[in-house]
């Protein structure tokens, strides 16, 4: 797996591209994470839109992430899922955990409301 980081103002965007099945995948997003969330940074879109597959581990280190964010007093939306993904992500139920946006540019914008 491949991950990116770009900031867009306050907003954090995390790109991730190809398979989230382990680690050292999962590791990887979960320290870019705790790394950014102890430069103060709250607000995090993860950009889905490149990775291809992902697992229960992918998801845990989802979920971890967002447990950490949260706890900080901050928030974390998942964007541009692709069809596979959005499948785990459904059938798993975390559609009621993540907001979903179809482009990363709402998914910026959804923090400014």
């Amino acid at each position: 797996m491949k991950l990116e980081e770009k900031i867009h103002g306050e907003v954090v965007v995390i790109s991730l591209s190809g398979s989230l099945l382990g680690e050292p995948g999962a590791t990887d997003l979960r320290q870019s994470v705790y790394q950014l969330l102890a430069e103060d940074k709250r607000k995090f879109v993860i950009d889905l839109g490149e990775l291809k597959f992902i697992n229960s581990m992918g998801l845990g280190s989802l979920i971890a992430s967002l447990t950490s964010v949260r706890t900080r007093g901050g928030d974390m939306c998942l964007a541009r899922l692709r069809d596979k993904v959005e499948a785990v992500i459904t059938i798993t139920k975390l559609t009621k955990v993540f907001r979903l946006y179809d482009t990363v540019t709402k998914a910026v914008e959804s923090f400014k409301q």
